[in-house]
């Protein structure tokens, strides 16, 4: 009987041991965690600041159809201009 109380006496002092080293990895790993979410934090900021960056030069920098319109204009001008040319010479 004795001997079944020691045997039960270990097991306690086993679990016991047990209990605070999973006690003191769970603030281990609570910690890692914490430092962890507070890196994300600052990559989300940053990754925020960069997209903002970005959309502020977007905004800067001319559509396409603004800067093919120029370009069509000109090219219609100098359509214009030739058509005339070649009315006038018709007509000489």
């Amino acid at each position: 009987m004795i001997s079944e109380f020691e045997e039960l006496s270990d097991k306690i002092d086993q679990l016991a041991e047990m209990t605070n080293a999973l006690r003191r990895e769970n603030a281990q790993l609570r910690q890692a965690n914490a430092a962890i979410v507070a890196e994300n934090l600052g990559y989300q900021r940053r990754l925020n600041d960069a997209s903002a960056r970005i959309v502020a030069l977007l905004e800067k920098v001319p559509s396409l159809d603004q800067e093919s319109k120029p370009e069509s204009d000109q090219d219609d001008a100098e359509q214009a201009a030739t058509d005339k040319l070649a009315e006038k010479e018709d007509v000489r």
